[in-house]
Parts: structure tokens; C-alpha cells; sequence
């Protein structure tokens, strides 16, 4: 998961919108056993059967490997595009099993196919492996050996669970119908893998017809949390051009008051109040969310001139590209009839990062799945959409139906907080059996295992 803020040219302040998503999942904890009581008192009602045994008992035989690896991988980070040896310890994890292995795509990207004992559905898995340059001392003891970089946003946990899940798939290969491709990607946070695996040819190696991924976060470890659609708002950087001149302070001006005249949030005082992102009633997790079809505009502003001109460019963040594409209507129609118009020379758009956009279907298929096997206060669905954050993922989603997840990674009580991107960042390592457990079990389910 990248950090949407850190693509952003940095205005006048910070933006604030991953900060307040943090928080929102922290106060969620505040909120959990409501959520559980929910589920208890009926208005969730699935039985849940025992887990399946064969499942658990080959996680249970793996754990210790698997933490012994993210350990390894945590010691030893590299950049995105410098995952050399990560990339190497993966392909040996990945040939241990037995599988087909194929790297060195899109820079260190690799891929383990694994093929079941019959033909049926062609599934995909995504684990990133990159980390984060950071000067802060790991709260580890398990310490970066790499000065100036560090795991600070748990891929070194994603690329365990992936392995472990394939790990699990190949003891129980001869029951399996369909492939499944264990996909691991370089370069995550600075936002250039996944394209660089499409553009060398990664669907051209395979064909999957879903595709799957998960990321770590500040819930709780033990759930999982997804939505259909989007789970992070578009953010998109304006620039608006002028030709400078006596009333470039006044168009600066007017430039601003255009722009801010974009939200269409009724009560800012509400919505930007960080305590009530895990409300019950109107937050994030609740039917009733008051974070949803909206249009934001960030106050930070980055202004300069060059060239006699006056450049000027803030941020928006929208739910959906109907409500950008108005915003932007709406925008150029101010700007094109405003008494600023003759010095008004253009607008230029860029994307600040991507957005993982959730097939519908799968959404409900999985989150029946996880419900089913491992009981209704295991999965929660996302109501609202959080400012700030992304992934690439969605370029693959862009080619092939899936789901991105978010797997709860943190132990309140032990002040272990899966805070991505911070400098205390600490992961429960239970996550990773709960993870190998539960998506296991949903590829196998999409399987039609035997």
C-alpha cells in the first residue's frame, strides 16, 4: 500500500488524508466488539463448521518457517527495483515446492505456478516485496541491517503469507482442480511494478481469470475487511496555468476560491473530525456512512512562477470518476467564464497513484467464503471510502476481476500497531497464520477443492 501523499508535490502544509485514515482504523478497534455484538445477536446469522483440518495442520507445520523468512526478508529490505535478494530467496522458497518459477519480469518481479492434479479456474495471488527508505530505528529486535531502509509497510509479512499459501496449496495439489499464480511484485511504493510486470509481458505467462491480493493494516489481527468498488478515493493533482502579469495575486486568489468551491461536503466539521471515522452510525463501517460520494479538496496549495507564467496546483479526492469527471467540468466552466479568462491558459491533470477497484461478485463470493469457515466476526465490510492510500494493484484489476483485502495485523494490548508507513511500524506475526489460514481456504473454495 502506498501512501498517496507521498506522490504529491508537498504544497503549503501537509495533506492529511492517510494520517486521518490511520486513525480511523484505530478507532475502529473502539468499535469492534459493537461489531461483534452485531454479528452475535442475529443480524449476521452463518454457522460455522470446523476449519479444515488439513489446512491448519500443514499452516501449524510452516508457522516458524514462515516467520523465520519475513524475519529474514525484514533484516535484509531493498527498495523497489533493488529486490534482488528478495527476489532470489523468493524463487528458492518458490522451487522448493516444486513449481514452475519464472523471474525476472518487470525488473525482479517473479511468478510460481502451480498447477492441480485437473483442469478448472486459473487463479491469481499479488504479494509486493518492496520496502521503504526510513532513518528511524526499527522497534524490532529483528533490526534492518540496511541503513536508510526499512519494511515500514509489512510486504515483508505479504510475501510470507503468499508463501505460506502456496506452501499449503502444494500439500494438497492432488485434490486441486485449476492453477493458481503466485505473483510477486518489485517496486510497489514508488508505484512502477505492476506496470512494469504487464509491460514484460506478465499476461502473456499467464491467464488468470481472478486475481487476489492483501495488505496489512492497523486492525486488529484476525480480521479481514474488503468492499465492492473502490477502497481508497481517486486523488487527482490540478495544475491550472495563467499568464502572470499586474493581477496574478487576485487570479492566485480566485484560482483558490474556484477550487475550493469543488467540495461537496455539506458539513466539514463533521467529516474532517478524525473521531468520527470509526462512529458507529455515520463512520467508516456503518450502512449509514456519511464517507461516501463525495468531492474533497485538500487546502494545501503549491504555487510558482516560471516562465511568465503562474502556475498553481492543489489536490482533489473524489469516490468515483463520474464525480471527478464533474468536478473537472465544473472547474474549467468557472475558470473559461471568469473575468480572469484571457490570462487563463490552460488545466493539466495528473493521477496521484492507483486504486484498487473490487469486482463486485468476488467481493460477496469471498466474503461468504471467509464467513462461512472462519465465522462472522472474522470478516467486515468497508461501507465507506478512505482519503489517502493506494496501490497498484489495480493495474492488474484493470485486466482481470479481483479483490484487494485488508488483514487486520496488530495487538492493542501488546501496543504492537501495524501503522503503515510510521516510524513505530510492528506487526502481530500471528497475522501470518491467520492469513495463510483464511485465503487458503478461499482458493480453495474457488477452486472447487476436492
Amino acid at each position: 500500500m502506498n501512501n498517496s501523499c507521498e506522490h504529491l508535490k508537498i504544497m503549503n502544509g501537509q495533506i492529511k488524508g492517510y494520517r486521518l485514515f490511520q486513525i480511523f482504523i484505530l478507532l475502529c478497534v473502539i468499535q469492534f466488539c459493537g461489531l461483534n455484538s452485531l454479528a452475535q445477536n442475529g443480524k449476521i446469522e452463518i454457522e460455522v463448521p470446523s476449519k479444515p483440518t488439513a489446512v491448519e495442520s500443514r499452516t501449524e507445520e510452516i508457522f516458524e518457517r514462515l516467520v523465520a523468512l519475513r524475519r529474514d526478508l525484514h533484516r535484509h529490505p531493498e527498495l523497489g527495483g533493488k529486490e534482488k535478494r528478495t527476489a532470489a530467496k523468493i524463487g528458492e522458497y518458490l522451487t522448493s515446492l516444486g513449481l514452475e518459477v519464472k523471474t525476472g519480469i518487470g525488473g525482479q518481479g517473479g511468478v510460481g505456478i502451480l498447477r492441480g492434479a485437473k483442469n478448472g479456474r486459473k487463479i491469481a495471488w499479488r504479494a509486493d516485496m518492496d520496502a521503504l527508505a526510513s532513518d528511524s530505528p526499527d522497534v524490532v529486535a529483528f533490526q534492518s541491517t540496511n541503513p536508510g531502509v526499512r519494511h515500514i509497510c509489512g510486504h515483508d509479512v505479504q510475501v510470507a503469507i503468499a508463501l505460506g499459501i502456496a506452501d499449503v496449496l502444494v500439500s494438497l495439489k492432488n485434490q486441486i482442480n485449476g492453477t493458481i499464480y503466485f505473483v510477486f511484485q518489485p517496486s510497489e511504493e514508488n508505484v512502477r511494478g505492476a506496470k512494469a510486470m504487464i509491460d514484460d509481458g506478465l499476461f502473456e505467462m499467464i491467464d488468470p481469470e481472478e486475481f487476489y491480493a492483501l495488505h496489512v493494516t492497523p486492525y486488529p489481527e484476525g480480521i479481514v475487511v474488503s468492499k465492492a468498488g473502490y477502497m481508497f478515493a481517486d486523488y487527482d493533482e490540478i495544475e491550472l496555468t495563467f499568464e502572470s502579469g499586474k493581477d496574478s495575486l487576485k487570479i492566485v486568489e480566485f484560482a483558490k476560491q474556484v477550487i475550493e468551491g469543488l467540495e461537496t461536503i455539506e458539513k466539514p466539521e463533521i467529516f474532517d473530525d478524525a473521531m468520527n471515522f470509526g462512529d458507529p452510525e455515520v463512520g467508516l463501517v456503518s450502512p449509514n456512512t456519511i464517507y461516501r460520494d463525495y468531492v474533497s479538496v485538500h487546502s494545501g496549495y503549491y504555487i510558482r512562477e516560471r516562465g511568465g507564467k503562474t502556475l498553481i496546483s492543489a489536490n482533489i479526492g473524489t469516490t468515483d470518476k463520474n464525480l471527478l469527471n464533474e468536478a473537472k467540468n465544473k472547474l474549467e466552466e468557472k475558470l473559461n467564464s471568469s473575468e480572469f479568462n484571457k490570462n487563463f491558459e490552460g488545466i493539466e491533470y495528473f493521477d496521484v497513484t492507483y486504486h484498487p477497484n473490487n469486482d463486485p461478485k468476488l467481493v460477496k463470493t469471498a466474503s461468504r467464503s471467509i464467513q462461512e469457515h472462519f465465522g462472522s466476526d472474522t470478516y467486515y465490510e468497508q461501507y465507506g471510502i478512505a482519503s489517502g492510500g493506494g496501490d497498484d494493484f489495480a493495474l492488474f484489476q484493470e485486466k482481470v476481476p479481483g479483490v484487494y483485502f485488508f488483514l487486520g495485523a496488530s495487538d492493542f494490548d501488546k501496543e504492537v500497531i501495524a501503522e503503515t508507513h510510521s516510524a513505530n511500524f510492528a506487526v502481530d506475526e500471528n497475522c501470518i497464520r491467520t492469513g495463510v489460514n483464511i485465503f487458503s481456504i478461499l482458493l480453495l473454495d474457488r477452486l472447487k477443492f476436492n
